[in-house]
C-alpha cells in the first residue's frame, strides 16, 4: 500500500489526476490483508466494508460540493478498507492538518506568481502523506 501512496501523490502532483486502477488495485489488496491478518469475515471483514461504505458516502458528498476530486474519494475508500476505525480518524485528522498547510502554500504560490483562477490543490498529497505516516506510525513511536 505504501508504494501504491507514493505513486498516488506523485500522479496527483502532475496531473491532478489518480488513477482508477490504482484505487482498485489499494482496494483489492484489503482482503488480501485481510486474510493474511486471521480477521473473521463477521464482524471483521463485514466491519471493514461498511466503515469504507460510510468514508464514501461523507467525501462523495464533498465531491458532490465540489470541495474534493473524485479520485481522492476513491482513494480514501480504498484506505479505509485497510484501516481500523480508531486508526481511520487518525488519519483522517492528519490528512486535514497537512491538506490545510498544502492548500496554504498553494495560495501563498499561486500569490507569489499572480496567476489567477482558482487554486488546485492535489489532495492526494495531503491523504498520501497521511496514509504513509498510519503506516509508519510505529516506528516514529518506537520509544513509547
Amino acid at each position: 500500500m505504501a508504494i501504491a501512496l507514493i505513486v498516488a501523490a506523485i500522479t496527483d502532483i502532475k496531473s491532478r489526476h489518480i488513477s482508477n486502477k490504482l484505487n482498485l488495485a489499494i482496494a483489492l489488496g484489503a482482503p488480501v490483508f485481510w486474510i493474511a491478518s486471521d480477521m473473521a469475515f463477521w464482524p471483521d471483514m463485514v466491519w471493514q466494508i461498511g466503515i469504507a461504505t460510510v468514508v464514501f458516502t461523507i467525501f462523495a458528498g464533498m465531491f458532490a460540493i465540489g470541495a474534493m476530486g473524485g479520485g481522492d474519494v476513491k482513494l480514501l475508500t480504498a484506505i479505509a478498507l485497510w484501516l481500523h476505525w480508531l486508526t481511520l480518524i487518525q488519519m483522517l485528522v492528519i490528512m486535514s492538518i497537512a491538506g490545510g498547510v498544502l492548500t496554504l502554500l498553494m495560495i501563498t504560490a499561486k500569490k507569489i506568481q499572480k496567476t489567477e483562477g482558482p487554486v488546485k490543490v492535489p489532495y492526494g498529497v495531503a491523504i498520501s502523506f497521511a496514509g504513509l505516516w498510519i503506516i509508519n506510525e510505529r516506528y516514529f513511536n518506537h520509544f513509547t
